[in-house]
């Protein structure tokens, strides 16, 4: 993205300034005003309110960017795990799905903790790698198995609370995120700040 790019028009910043600030708060767990102060320190004053409209603004389009980018590099042994989250004060499950190196293919928050949640994870997953994997790790949840014989039949399913390390160390980022911010806002913004991409690498920086 360039200063040139539609979306940046009417903006007073930079593209650049725009990018680090929203990769800012979607990759560490800080909140508006902690971002704030990060442009401060180079003499850019930016307001916390303003980088609040950029994150819901600009959000979901460099993640977006990036899933198409890394979307070949993934492996096929698929970790897929689920943990609880509080939004508003209610519990919702947070379901993620990483290969065997650790990087996050996608994530979905949901109400249930059910196959009809464990399908729509697989359905999503499938559409944004546009493959299925060799094999399949979960814990011991039997949605996962339901889910699986139906969307992903061929696919060889290990079910293991050892083997699926990987998928739940991809939760402690969130843990982290939740002891700092307290609770999420709302369940579209814990979406974006729980973006894959928000947990595995930064949004390229556009030149100006």
């Amino acid at each position: 993205m360039t200063d040139r790019d539609p979306i940046y028009r009417r903006h007073r910043f930079s593209a650049e300034i725009i990018a680090h600030a929203v990769w800012l708060y979607f990759r560490f767990p800080l909140s508006l005003r902690m971002v704030e102060d990060m442009p401060a320190a180079r003499g850019v004053v930016v307001s916390h309110q303003t980088i609040r409209l950029w994150a819901e603004k600009f959000g979901r389009t460099f993640a977006n960017e990036i899933r198409q980018r890394s979307s070949r590099r993934h492996g096929d042994k698929w970790h897929l795990d689920e943990t609880v989250v509080s939004i508003r004060g209610k519990k919702h499950w947070l379901w993620r799905a990483v290969d065997q190196d650790g990087f996050v293919l996608d994530v979905l928050v949901q109400s249930r903790r059910n196959a009809k949640a464990a399908k729509r994870l697989m359905r999503k997953l499938l559409k944004g790698q546009g493959r299925s994997p060799r094999v399949m790790i979960t814990n011991k949840l039997r949605s996962y198995d339901a889910a699986k014989k139906e969307i992903m039949p061929g696919v060889e399913h290990r079910s293991h609370k050892g083997l699926n390390n990987r998928a739940e160390n991809s939760h402690q980022p969130v843990r982290r995120r939740e002891r700092i911010m307290k609770r999420f806002k709302s369940r579209g913004n814990s979406t974006l700040r729980l973006h894959p991409r928000s947990d595995c690498q930064p949004v390229p920086h556009p030149t100006p």
